[in-house]
């Protein structure tokens, strides 16, 4: 494998998507939006009405991933962490977000009320965090911040070091 797997983890709103992206963009790497991969295969498994979402087909999802995982040199972005096999990722990134400006975000996307509180209670509960450091060695996992222009530019920063590393 010529390039490395990241993985950018954390709650939705906290600004991963973002960050995947311009990791993607500044490092010449495969943008992963889990999300809409699931999407767009239909890997889902019915739909929870009380978080207003769909139950994600696990299976499915990683016998997709698997064959583009194994050629290295993917971001992939997900609020979840713990199903993904470990094998895959060589660094993982959680994103985590102030919940001022987090419910902020939340709520201009039109999440309802319980799945606001749902998400703000993720997030104050580190509960990215807590899946992927179960899920994932310690060494490769780095907290980084999703609020201003500035947490984005050191979290860049960290990723170009640990790929000058990771090519040595």
């Amino acid at each position: 494998m010529k390039q490395p797997n990241i993985l950018v983890t954390g709650t939705p709103g906290a600004g991963k998507t973002y960050f995947a992206k311009a990791i993607a963009d500044k490092y010449d790497l495969n943008f992963i939006e889990v999300s809409r991969i699931v999407q767009e295969h239909h890997f889902t498994d019915g739909f929870d009405e009380t978080l207003d979402c769909p139950i994600l087909d696990e299976d499915k999802l990683l016998d997709f991933l698997e064959p583009i995982m194994k050629e290295g040199g993917n971001v992939v972005e997900y609020h979840s962490s713990e199903f993904f096999p470990e094998r895959w990722f060589h660094a993982v990134y959680v994103v985590r977000c102030d919940t001022d400006v987090l419910f902020k975000r939340l709520e201009e996307r039109g999440y309802n009320a319980k799945k606001i509180q749902n998400n703000i209670e993720c997030e104050i509960f580190q509960m990215a965090m807590d899946e992927a450091k179960t899920s994932y060695k310690s060494n490769i996992i780095t907290e980084v911040r999703g609020e201003k222009q500035e947490d984005l530019q050191k979290g860049l920063e960290h990723v170009g070091i640990f790929l000058d590393e990771y090519k040595e």
